[in-house]
């Protein structure tokens, strides 16, 4: 697999404004869910009066190796940080333009997936 594999979620969709967007952050949170079982958490909010609407994604977190990405989805944008980790202890918490943290968790899989056939798979089913 070569470093221009990414998601077949591009990054511009996480830039994009009102409906494409929360599309988009629905599917790459469905997709992380479904491929990083134990290793994705994703809050949804939502669901108009008495629950009974469309709940969305709010936050998406992803752990791996000794680092956490963590996407926020509010007010129809996206912010996007990664979080560095040693021991448990954060060490440095950094703000990522979504293309870039697009960038970042997929070479964090991809340096995953050298060392484990669960990452090695997800991986195939992120990009494939």
């Amino acid at each position: 697999m070569s470093s221009e594999d990414t998601f077949d979620l591009s990054a511009a969709g996480l830039r994009a404004d009102g409906g494409d967007l929360r599309i988009s952050v629905e599917v790459l949170a469905s997709k992380l869910e479904s491929s990083l079982p134990g290793r994705v958490r994703v809050e949804r909010h939502g669901g108009g009066l008495l629950g009974r609407g469309e709940k969305r994604v709010r936050r998406l977190q992803v752990d791996l190796g000794g680092c956490s990405y963590e996407l926020n989805a509010a007010d129809e944008r996206v912010e996007c940080s990664r979080e560095r980790k040693v021991g448990g202890i954060s060490i440095k918490r950094e703000p990522l333009e979504p293309d870039d943290w697009v960038a970042a968790l997929t070479g964090e899989l991809q340096s995953e997936a050298q060392r484990s056939a669960q990452a090695r798979e997800a991986l195939e089913k992120l990009v494939g």
